[in-house]
């Protein structure tokens, strides 16, 4: 082969090259992954979940659940809900399980109230728990009922799967659930994104097996959007109320306003 031949043959090389490489197919578009939203659904009612009536024995406004003894001797009567659930209310009743075939003999008085010191100065978010002593005339205790009840546990971190189980705000019916993974916490409130969680929910508990780890409350309420929830943060604040109420020393007067800023 001679050199121009071999020139000419280069340069034909380098031209393909070049026209193959201009005729590329085009980098594939991508179209983000977005994760599915979980939502809430109907379920069977659950021992250690149920509604509170606040004002009326047949309107349900908040929901609460049972809590496990935390130390030798407690009676097992107690629950836990949102502060705001209890703020501004004078009497209030406690149904466990709670569904259409739930009757007056199925209902526990609120006996006593306790709030943690930030809630009824202020009404911090942070505080928004509260746990009340019940009673009722003869029979097991609440936490027996309800299997035990729910131990206390710390704040969920960011992608725990938890499950959210409450009532929404209004007569009869039975309760909702959701099961999703927590969101990063917002502003320190641990936030769950879940479909549906409507009013009636506040004080439903967010739980990992059998331990509960926050409940709808917190930020603006537990939420102005249905589609996300949050949460006070758990720690030992909640542990120290609950060893005060099962003492069961003097109960504390509820504030008397609370606004959501929801607008």
């Amino acid at each position: 082969m001679s050199f121009a031949t071999a020139a000419r043959t280069v340069t034909v090389s380098i031209a393909v090259a070049a026209l193959t490489a201009g005729c590329q197919a085009p980098a594939a578009r991508t179209t983000p992954v977005v994760a599915s939203l979980s939502s809430a659904h109907q379920a069977a009612p659950d021992p250690a979940v149920g509604a509170v009536f606040t004002g009326t024995p047949w309107l349900h406004t908040c929901t609460a659940s049972v809590l496990a003894p935390g130390n030798d001797g407690a009676d097992g009567n107690l629950i836990l809900t949102a502060a705001h659930c209890l703020t501004g209310v004078d009497d209030a009743t406690f149904v466990a399980g709670y569904d259409e075939h739930s009757g007056d003999v199925d209902s526990w008085h609120l006996d006593a109230v306790y709030f943690d010191p930030r809630w009824t100065d202020d009404q911090d978010p942070h505080a928004d728990f509260a746990i009340a002593r019940v009673s009722r005339d003869g029979g097991p205790s609440l936490a027996q009922l309800a299997g035990g009840g729910l131990r206390l546990g710390a704040a969920p971190p960011p992608g725990a799967v938890v499950t959210v189980t409450g009532y929404e705000t209004g007569v009869g019916g039975g309760p909702i659930t959701c099961t999703a993974s927590t969101a990063p916490a917002t502003h320190g409130y641990p936030s769950l994104p879940c479909r549906g969680l409507a009013d009636g929910l506040s004080g439903a508990p967010w739980v990992m097996g059998s331990t509960v780890t926050g409940l709808v409350g917190g930020l603006n309420g537990g939420g102005c959007d249905e589609n996300t929830s949050y949460s006070p943060p758990f720690d030992d604040a909640v542990a120290r109320l609950r060893d005060r109420a099962e003492a069961g020393g003097p109960a504390d007067d509820p504030p008397t306003v609370y606004d959501d800023e929801c607008g």
